[in-house]
């Protein structure tokens, strides 16, 4: 019979970063409570894998000072100190976010959206937008081809609904990338 894993009831940030957390899996700190995440599926990591490659190179070739990061911690600014998030993809151009266990100015946050994470993907994206530096959050959906995207307004405040595309391509204003919508799914095949 296999021992029960002992994972504390309730932690702050600065526990959960100095907890040894059982077995191999990536970890969130939501309301203070470690949560551990599903390993994703193939076809969440391809599709994560096209992404992250279409903004590394866009970001390489013409922003200088973002940098991409796959699945970094994010700690929002609502209730800081139980929440530690982390997303499939995200980018900074705040040269300091490089220094310290998680992002505090990312420009944009990148979800990919499985059927069995649907409701803790989109709880931790109503949690970033809390994020004062956060431009635009991407959610891509991976049972078919197409992409939410939510970007704030210029007087700082958020849509009550994310656009919702599905064919054609999505602007990142955030980092000035153009993505054509049917090439993220290129190593999947049809959704």
């Amino acid at each position: 019979m296999a021992a029960a894993l002992k994972i504390p009831e309730v932690m702050t940030v600065e526990q959960f970063l100095n907890w040894a957390s059982p077995g191999s899996w990536l970890w969130q700190l939501i309301d203070g409570m470690p949560v551990a995440m599903s390993p994703p599926s193939p076809r969440h990591g391809a599709i994560q894998g096209e992404i992250a490659g279409r903004i590394w190179a866009h970001l390489r070739a013409k922003r200088d000072g973002c940098s991409l990061l796959v699945t970094p911690g994010v700690i929002p600014p609502f209730q800081s100190d139980r929440n530690f998030m982390i997303p499939d993809l995200a980018v900074t151009c705040t040269a300091t976010d490089m220094d310290r266990p998680a992002l505090r100015d990312p420009v944009l946050i990148v979800e990919i959206l499985s059927p069995s994470n649907h409701a803790e993907t989109w709880r931790n994206v109503w949690a970033y937008m809390t994020i004062p530096a956060l431009r635009e959050i991407l959610v891509v959906r991976t049972a078919a081809i197409g992409v939410e995207l939510l970007r704030r307004n210029a007087d700082g405040s958020w849509p009550d609904q994310p656009l919702s595309l599905t064919d054609n391509e999505v602007t990142l204003d955030s980092i000035g990338l153009t993505l054509p919508i049917p090439a993220l799914y290129r190593s999947v095949g049809d959704a």
